[in-house]
């Protein structure tokens, strides 16, 4: 591996392990404002907005940038931004608006900083297949390890100390990953300055990815997974509270259950990869998680909801290692940034409907409700995009992959791939 992925390997490991705290105390600061469903979704859905109103602008944006330069001014803005609510929890003047807008806010910043990472990666390893997988692979181990593991009881046991404390150590560490990824090599933009519209190159990616059915089968699947998990996740502190009994140190292990199972898939996403093939590996771990969802809605008590979720994790860590790798292989360089934000804003422009159906389940009928439905969901898509990401495709993809060769921008014909 080249030196410099060390570097982004330790910045986003950092970041990640910050991200963690917030991830098990925001819930929980936002319990300590309202008990409301719908206003719990707010919150939630606040953070994906930026996808659907800027996904595609982003990822132009992307492709015409420094992909490091974007990368490390964007987790100093973030760091700056948290200053916000950390005075505010000092001050005792929190409240849901307030928390919504900095959710916005970060949330349009990871739209550029993962955006960007994402182009950037093929380029550090040079568009290297197994490179790619096991740089994924590691990425992957270790944000689930420090999101996960590390990160859920770190953010319940700071939240005792106040609810300023996570934020201000999530700020830390966007402040330690953006001086990290400063030292890392620059890399040449792929498309030379052009005079096409930022809104028609905009269109050029989105309509790459909708006209190669292996693309946008990678592109479904966590569109309508963000639904389903965006719906749990509404939900899942205040059905841990009042179905499992579980307190807020509690609700820190339960996500740490299911960060134990992604971890545990991202070291096996390569070996299922090759034993099964990187399409039928993909159908089986979307069919886990749903089954998985399906026995966290029916668990009688906190131990097998934290055996569901980490069965969950496991279909999770898998899924999240085995598509990106296949998608940075096949995607030419010079669309990277433009066909990942818009597969990434498929997903994330699903969440806000995932975060307000599940407020509205819980509110209407029962609070494992969401939980059911998200079950239904998740099988019900494994079904729709099994043909759309078979081993056959995935192998005639790879064999057209891109040169990026900078005189044939073209090198991959997505319709001619996808017809496959």
């Amino acid at each position: 591996m080249p030196t410099g992925f060390g570097r982004l390997w330790t910045a986003q490991t950092v970041s990640s392990l910050g991200d963690g705290v917030s991830h098990a105390a925001l819930p929980l600061i936002a319990l300590t404002l309202t008990r409301d469903p719908m206003a719990l979704a707010v919150v939630t859905a606040a953070g994906t907005l930026p996808w659907l109103l800027f996904g595609l602008l982003g990822g132009a944006l992307v492709d015409r940038w420094d992909r490091r330069r974007t990368m490390w001014v964007t987790d100093a803005a973030r760091a700056v931004l948290l200053a916000i609510p950390v005075a505010a929890a000092a001050l005792d003047v929190l409240s849901i608006p307030l928390l919504a807008a900095v959710a916005f806010l970060l949330g349009l910043g990871g739209l550029f900083f993962d955006t960007a990472a994402t182009a950037y990666l093929p380029d550090l390893l040079g568009r290297d297949p197994a490179l790619l997988e096991r740089a994924n692979s590691r990425l992957r181990g270790t944000q689930t390890a420090a999101s996960g593991f590390a990160g859920p009881p770190a953010g319940s046991a700071l939240l005792a100390l106040g609810r300023a404390v996570p934020l201000l150590a999530d700020a830390v560490s966007f402040l330690l990953s953006a001086l990290l990824v400063r030292s890392l090599p620059a890399m040449p933009r792929p498309v030379p300055e052009n005079r096409e519209s930022l809104l028609r190159q905009a269109r050029a990616g989105a309509s790459y990815v909708f006209r190669d059915r292996l693309l946008l089968g990678l592109a479904l699947r966590p569109a309508v997974g963000n639904v389903a998990f965006v719906a749990v996740e509404t939900v899942l502190a205040l059905f841990a509270h009042d179905r499992l009994g579980i307190g807020s140190f509690g609700f820190g292990l339960l996500l740490t259950a299911e960060a134990a199972g992604g971890l545990l898939g991202a070291g096996i996403a390569s070996y299922l990869g090759r034993r099964l093939g990187t399409g039928t590996a993909l159908t089986c771990t979307a069919a886990i998680e749903g089954l998985a969802i399906l026995g966290l809605a029916a668990a009688p008590n906190s131990y097998v909801a934290g055996l569901a979720l980490a069965v969950c994790g496991a279909g999770m860590g898998a899924t999240m290692v085995l598509a990106p790798s296949l998608r940075q292989t096949i995607v030419p360089a010079h669309l990277m940034g433009r066909v990942a934000s818009t597969s990434r804003m498929l997903a994330m422009c699903a969440a806000p409907f995932g975060a307000f159906l599940g407020g509205w389940l819980a509110t209407a009928y029962d609070i494992r409700t969401p939980l059911y439905a998200a079950a239904v969901l998740l099988l019900a898509m494994t079904a729709v995009t099994a043909s759309m990401t078979t081993n056959r495709r995935v192998e005639a993809a790879l064999r057209a992959a891109p040169t990026d060769d900078p005189d044939h921008p073209e090198s991959r014909d997505p319709v001619q791939a996808g017809a496959l």
